[in-house]
């Protein structure tokens, strides 16, 4: 039989798991949150090209807060995307499967502030493995966002902007701006509802590409490791000639929070 005593141990102990759990989803609906996390993100796209082809993109994309004093982290947040596109050319000259292009960012941001904001520099590095699955630039360029959390509520807006400053000559330049609306709702069980805009603005090309997403996610625990799953759909709003109608996005992330 339990006794007052243990019972109330337990309610606390509950209560502070609950806590716990909800601040963990909060944090990951911030991207400049003091958390340790490693999406694994999927997006696979479909009506590619000539030959209505398809894209998948798997981003490996860790985020680490770095503290550097009592006021201030410096955010490293990686987009590494492993690409495999098949279909795309009718004769299959593009078909390819390896790296592509890396994104590193940093932001500079208080470890308090309302709104939450950070800013800082962005790199393109040239890891792509094939010619198709990257430019072979190197870019630089400033990141910033901004965001504020009310209740449930997260919106916000992240960009960057990136020009190239070496590499193949005999390969398109990068000057390209990207743009990333959000607003997302965490429910009481720890689902959140996303909905954004991954919008790229070509000024070589005067191309627009932009994907609007909506994904909903669920906070989890696989043993002891908390998780965060994730799927969604997406419909591009604008595409540069022979790009994708629609796609899936769908994929889970890893949080190590601090004990």
């Amino acid at each position: 039989m339990k006794t007052p005593s243990t019972l109330l141990v337990l309610t606390l102990t509950a209560s502070t798991l609950h806590a716990q759990d909800a601040d963990l989803a909060k944090k990951l609906a911030n991207p400049v949150a003091d958390l340790i996390s490693v999406p694994i993100q999927s997006n696979v796209d479909f009506n590619v090209g000539p030959g209505d082809g398809t894209i998948s993109r798997t981003n490996v994309q860790p985020v680490i807060p770095i503290g550097i004093n009592d006021e201030w982290n410096v955010i490293s947040r990686t987009i590494l995307p492993i690409i495999d596109q098949q279909g795309i050319d009718l004769a299959g000259a593009t078909d390819e499967f390896g790296l592509g292009d890396t994104v590193q960012s940093f932001f500079f941001s208080p470890k308090s502030s309302d709104p939450i904001w950070g800013v800082g520099p962005a790199f393109l590095i040239p890891t792509a493995t094939d010619d198709v699955l990257g430019g072979d630039q190197w870019g630089i360029g400033p990141t910033a966002v901004v965001l504020k959390q009310q209740g449930p509520w997260t919106y916000g807006a992240l960009s960057n902007h990136l020009w190239d400053f070496t590499g193949d000559n005999d390969r398109p330049g990068v000057n390209a701006t990207f743009i990333q609306p959000f607003v997302s709702y965490i429910t009481a069980t720890k689902t959140t509802f996303t909905l954004n805009s991954e919008s790229t603005y070509d000024w070589r090309g005067n191309e627009w590409n932009a994907p609007l997403n909506f994904v909903v996610s669920q906070l989890l625990k696989i043993g002891d490791q908390p998780v965060q799953i994730f799927a969604g759909a997406r419909y591009y709003l604008d595409t540069p000639d022979g790009g994708p109608d629609w796609g899936l996005r769908f994929g889970l992330t890893f949080l190590f929070p601090k004990s």
